[in-house]
């Protein structure tokens, strides 16, 4: 008997080289993320030997194919070159439902292909072009012998036929194999060879909430609160009753989601005064954060606010207006906590029997002890599990975890875990001001959101470094929330600026992210720091009551709110700006102006049947105007050099012809951005 021949050796590699697959993180570890509706790129480097030619395609399975799906359940979806260079290949992918959904990456032979490229050479040429249409005919005939019941098999068949009728002039046998109907049938059932078949990987898909928002902090003390300004009388908190009535407000600016502080009793032994006082008055309130006292822990609300029912009714009626609730996750105590006294071992003793309280020194945070996750693990775990769970039954949907940087990543990998297997719609958004790694690290393990440096980075190339950092490198895995301030965070250009800084930075967080968020009194334009060099807020919500006047402010010029209004009334109708991958900056010829766009992909197309797109430019400087040249990218628009196209600005309602160079002036004190629409394209 003559020996078995030998199958080929393929390797790794396998027989067409499919590698660098993205969306991938950390080698397929952990999933990639996207949203309901939202379009991923899904890309590849696909080559082989010599000159023939390949091809590629995503299968992309849903939920309910995962695991031994058969082929019909997939969603085949040919890719592009879009790098020939470089040998890249890419499809847009939109998922259309919450779930993990897995994906390949194809990449083949393509015998067709490398046909149509030699026979347009050769034919032409005289160049064995009996031999050269022979060898066509019996591609098509394959391709025909191949398509799927349901596809045009006589139609390949004929274009089979033609190539052999030698009636026919030769090119004329040849325009019917390159007519455009016949390659549009190819590019949708090609003759595939060599198939070679990437590495599974997960697309995790979660509610579109995870993606796209806006967010509005509000201490609930402080709404309907009463304060004696000569403090000889006890001040009066606010309630989830008042605070309740502030909601329509909220809502009625086009925001989403409403953060709350803490809301459990807060502790006394070291309680912090005024501006972080340490000698505090008898009626000071404390910090939120210094969670847990006599009258409970994480799972109890402070007296002063109401009671648990009075909860259930703020969140109720925060529904009842379209906003969704999102309360503050702090892990860690008080002294006066009942963890301290009933569970001492999830604490660190100290050489001298004391708990250690936090502390980065030289700041002292002694009205709050950290939790050692090393001791008694298993409790720690199961408490907190067992507290999220509590307000998730009240509700809450959305938690914001206070310095999550401060405990294990595994912790997180874990009750995040616990989580979605049971409750995949409750998000979590990482309050992690720290470095990259581990603010990654965090994304990757299940945090839906981060909070970012965007309120440190005001300068024009480093907003566009950062901004190109989170929509690319970061992208599949890292969402930001573009925070414009936080109690904690009053950017010197806010302090400094005037009306015109609140503006501009309004401007970039809601149009740069599609997730951003404002704490309250950013409308009034809040601006003045404990002291110069400060970012600390005088006399700070986190120490204080802080009720504001907000009937006060509905007087022209007195507040933000219909600004804010208008920002997140062009968010929500359009849904270029409900993304982050596609932004896309433009070159300006002022370093003190900004110029970017975003758009939408065809599956989001506007009703005259375009793409949605938006730019935007944006002057930087809030003391002065600025002008200079706005050098559009019009084939990253999806258009040619030489066209010209009407825009229309949604902050002052005027119309232009823009093309790919454009003069702009922009004054701070009047207008500082345009927020241009493109409406359509003008015939030059």
């Amino acid at each position: 008997m003559s020996p078995a021949t030998p199958k080929p050796w393929v390797g790794q590699t396998g027989r067409i080289p499919v590698v660098d697959v993205q969306p991938m993180v950390d080698c397929g570890r952990f999933p990639a993320k996207a949203a309901v509706g939202e379009t991923i790129p899904i890309s590849a480097t696909v080559f082989r030997e010599g000159h023939d030619a390949v091809g590629a395609n995503v299968v992309l399975r849903p939920p309910s194919a995962a695991g031994g799906a058969k082929k019909r359940d997939a969603d085949w979806i040919p890719m592009r070159l879009v790098s020939a260079g470089f040998d890249r290949w890419e499809a847009n992918v939109t998922p259309t439902v919450e779930g993990d959904w897995t994906f390949t990456v194809e990449a083949w032979d393509h015998p067709l292909g490398t046909w149509l490229h030699d026979a347009q050479i050769k034919v032409p040429a005289r160049l064995d072009t009996e031999l050269v249409l022979e060898e066509g005919a019996r591609l098509f005939e394959l391709a025909a012998a191949r398509a799927p019941k349901g596809a045009p098999r006589s139609s390949l068949a004929d274009v089979a036929a033609a190539l052999r009728d030698g009636s026919w002039p030769d090119l004329a046998r040849l325009s019917v194999a390159t007519a455009p109907d016949v390659l549009a049938l190819l590019d949708r059932y090609p003759v595939r060879r060599m198939v070679t078949v990437s590495p599974l990987l997960t697309l995790r898909v979660e509610r579109r909430r995870a993606m796209y928002g806006s967010w509005y902090e509000l201490f609930p003390r402080s709404e309907g609160a009463v304060v004696d300004p000569t403090g000889r009388k006890p001040p009066v908190s606010g309630t989830f009753a008042t605070a309740a009535e502030r909601l329509p407000a909220v809502a009625a600016m086009g925001f989403d989601v409403v953060y709350l502080p803490p809301i459990s009793p807060i502790g006394r032994t070291f309680r912090k005064g005024a501006n972080n006082s340490l000698d505090p008055g008898p009626y000071d309130p404390g910090v939120p954060w210094a969670v847990g006292s006599a009258q409970g822990g994480h799972d109890a609300v402070h007296p002063e606010l109401g009671t648990l029912a009075d909860f259930d009714a703020f969140v109720a009626r925060a529904g009842e207006l379209g906003l969704e609730v999102a309360l503050d996750f702090a892990l860690q105590a008080s002294p006066d906590h009942p963890w301290v006294t009933e569970h001492p071992e999830w604490f660190t003793t100290r050489a001298d029997g004391s708990i250690a309280y936090a502390e980065n020194p030289p700041k002292k945070y002694q009205d709050i002890y950290p939790i050692n996750f090393d001791n008694d693990p298993a409790g720690i775990y199961a408490e907190s599990l067992r507290v999220l769970r509590h307000w998730m039954a009240h509700g809450v949907r959305i938690f914001r975890v206070d310095n999550p940087h401060t405990k294990p990543v595994a912790f997180w990998e874990w009750l995040l875990a616990q989580v979605r297997a049971t409750d995949p719609d409750v998000l979590f958004l990482a309050e992690a001001f720290t470095r990259p790694p581990m603010m990654r690290q965090l994304a990757k393990v299940g945090f839906h959101q981060s909070y970012s440096y965007f309120t440190w980075r005001t300068g024009k190339r480093e907003l566009v470094d950062y901004l190109t950092e989170l929509s690319t490198e970061t992208a599949p895995y890292m969402r930001p929330n573009f925070f414009v301030n936080t109690p904690d965070i009053l950017h010197a250009f806010l302090q400094y600026g005037g009306p015109p800084a609140f503006k501009i930075r309004a401007v970039l967080a809601s149009m740069l992210a599609p997730t951003w968020g404002v704490y309250a009194g950013f409308e009034l334009f809040e601006h003045v720091a404990v002291r110069p060099g400060s970012e600390e807020y005088l006399d700070s919500e986190k120490y204080q009551l802080r009720p504001r006047d907000w009937e006060a402010a509905q007087a022209p010029g007195r507040s933000l709110a219909p600004y804010l209004t208008m920002l997140n009334e062009v968010r929500r109708a359009h849904p270029a700006l409900q993304e982050l991958r596609t932004l896309h900056f433009h070159g300006t010829e002022n370093d003190d102006v900004l110029a970017f766009s975003k758009q939408a992909f065809s599956k989001q197309a506007d009703a005259d049947g375009q793409t949605d797109t938006v730019i935007v430019v944006v002057n930087l400087d809030p003391h002065g105007a600025r002008e200079t040249v706005v050098n559009l990218d019009l084939p990253a628009l999806g258009m040619e050099w030489g066209d010209a196209f009407s825009v229309h600005d949604v902050v002052t309602g005027n119309t232009w012809l823009w093309g790919a160079r454009n003069y702009v002036r922009l004054d701070p004190f009047v207008e500082p951005a345009h927020i241009l629409v493109v409406r359509q394209a003008v015939a030059r």
